[in-house]
């Protein structure tokens, strides 16, 4: 198949296609006679595994990694156990930064009480002390943002 047909099968486009392989996470296609690529069934195998593992919030480096797994099925799984470890821990640091932005976005809402003009308005005037590097209430007053 050519490059458009596996892009619409794999459900992404032509370019993501053509970034996969540049990256060496797609192997490389055979070419016809006339320079077209022509991609088989394992190609689309191989992206639908790359797109299954970025859903996953998966960084190419690893997706990199576990392809190489893909290749060498001999090898012992400890390494994939980690590198699936490493994303869980990835992910609890993003929900507590996440959380910790929630807390900063309630906090700043309850600055402000509605039917106010903008220049009355909690919100602005705590965004507007914050961009002169003053303290504002939805962080702390060691000045971290």
């Amino acid at each position: 198949m050519r490059i458009g047909e596996l892009a619409q099968r794999s459900d992404c486009d032509v370019e993501t296609v053509r970034f996969y392989e540049r990256e060496g996470l797609l192997d490389l296609p055979d070419r016809e006679a006339n320079g077209y690529r022509r991609y088989s069934e394992a190609h689309l195998v191989q992206i639908k595994f790359i797109r299954h593992c970025r859903s996953l919030g998966m960084g190419l480096h690893d997706v990199r990694r576990l392809r190489s797994f893909q290749a060498n099925p001999e090898l012992a799984c400890d390494e994939i156990n980690q590198l699936i470890d490493g994303q869980i821990d990835l992910i609890h640091q993003q929900i507590d930064s996440l959380r910790l932005l929630e807390r900063q976005l309630h906090t700043l809402r309850e600055t402000c009480h509605a039917n106010q003009k903008a220049s009355e308005c909690g919100i602005m005037r705590n965004l507007a002390r914050a961009a002169e590097g003053e303290d504002c209430s939805c962080h702390p007053a060691d000045g971290a943002h």
